[in-house]
């Protein structure tokens, strides 16, 4: 499977929490501005292209292509298109490929996303966050539930599936606030739900404020309750989790967001976007700033600010991460054949009775329990200590 990801990164507004590479200004210069924004993607495609062609790279037509931010849809609908369009031209895309553009409920209308319907868009990942009108001003959204319900709508008119984004834990959120916007998420119809425990940054506005005593930080217990209320509602309403912190109807899980977690091979064009091929073991970073990214494309060049080659632990340690995330698990007999060993004996069953995993010896896979995911780095951690690393 392969996949194309593509960064814009522009915002209307910063938001306080908010830690992505992202910019307000309208040009940020060396032609990286709104309007020049899908001429320079397509640019940076055509150079990752030439370089895996002298790397011997050959990858199948895209399978899943997805914008990301900031905010694409703050670009007119037809950028957008004639970005998907270029990656068709330029790798193929599968026929029946899922593409995605997340979008903030604020910059879409009835119009647009019929235009990305028309466009070849399969999906819109709506940034709802919360239902709560003073969670929604802690988190500096400027958007508000009549938004989001009018996007959805509008998808489900032109037939584009949808999922919508959740945070929890924000400063002051009560439980009842968080099933507020559960119950509200669901009503929408969506058949896909991503639920995201806010993480304060100390440089951000949110952290400043936070380190300055004028707001309250997140609790460890209260995120964790959170996510229990979350499953819980999910579930009983029909959403499966799938990885830690998405759940979907059979069928409507994100392909692309498995295409992560299974590992999978994926190109990451615009600033900051990163790119991962496993026959190279490489993984790639472009520049961050999009004036500097811009400008290095002017020497021909794919834009990397960097890149490394997995040592074989390296990526050992990459796939138990990547496994004990997702509902699909963890193969063992798989790792330990990459490893050349068994795990330390008795650390599956220890992990067992700890009430941290299961364990389905049809597939010799172990899957986090519901401890398990909110203690997934101790999981993880276990498992690196029973194979060595």
């Amino acid at each position: 499977m392969y996949s194309v990801y593509i960064h814009v990164p522009f915002c209307m507004k910063r938001c306080g929490y908010c830690d992505f590479n992202t910019y307000t200004a309208h040009d940020l210069g060396g032609g990286a501005s709104r309007e020049n924004y899908a001429n320079l993607a397509v640019r940076e495609m055509a150079l990752v292209r030439q370089w895996q062609e002298s790397q011997g790279i050959c990858e199948p037509p895209a399978a899943t292509v997805f914008f990301g931010g900031g905010t694409p849809t703050i670009l007119p609908a037809h950028d957008l298109v004639r970005m998907l369009h270029a990656v068709r031209d330029i790798w193929g895309l599968e026929p029946d490929a899922e593409v995605t553009a997340e979008a903030n409920p604020d910059t879409v209308d009835d119009r647009y996303i019929a235009e990305l319907k028309d466009g070849g868009f399969t999906r819109i990942s709506f940034g709802m966050q919360s239902a709560v009108p003073s969670v929604l001003a802690t988190l500096d959204r400027t958007h508000t539930p009549a938004n989001v319900e009018a996007g959805v709508a509008a998808a489900r008119h032109y037939g584009l599936r949808s999922s919508v984004d959740l945070i929890y834990g924000t400063p002051h959120e009560s439980e009842d606030d968080w099933r507020m916007s559960i119950r509200t998420a669901l009503s929408l119809g969506v058949t896909h739900v991503s639920a995201y425990a806010l993480t304060v940054e100390p440089h951000t506005w949110m952290g400043r404020r936070i380190a300055g005593g004028k707001l309250a930080g997140p609790s460890d217990d209260d995120q964790a309750a959170k996510y229990r209320i979350a499953d819980d509602m999910f579930s009983r309403a029909g959403l499966r989790w799938y990885e830690i912190s998405n759940w979907a109807a059979a069928g409507d899980e994100s392909r692309h967001n498995l295409g992560y977690w299974h590992n999978a091979d994926w190109a990451g064009i615009g600033p900051g976007a990163h790119s991962h091929y496993n026959a190279a073991r490489l993984r790639a970073w472009d520049i961050a700033h999009p004036k500097r990214w811009a400008e290095a494309m002017d020497a021909e060049a794919v834009p990397w600010q960097g890149s490394e080659k997995a040592s074989d632990s390296e990526d050992l340690e990459e796939r138990i991460m990547l496994g004990l995330r997702i509902r699909d698990g963890l193969k063992i007999s798989e790792i330990s054949r990459l490893a050349g060993r068994q795990p330390v004996e008795g650390c599956i069953d220890s992990l067992i009775g700890d009430g941290l995993i299961t364990y389905d010896p049809s597939r010799s896979a172990v899957v986090p329990t519901v401890r398990g995911r909110l203690l997934n780095d101790l999981v993880i951690g276990k498992l690196f200590e029973a194979y060595g690393l």
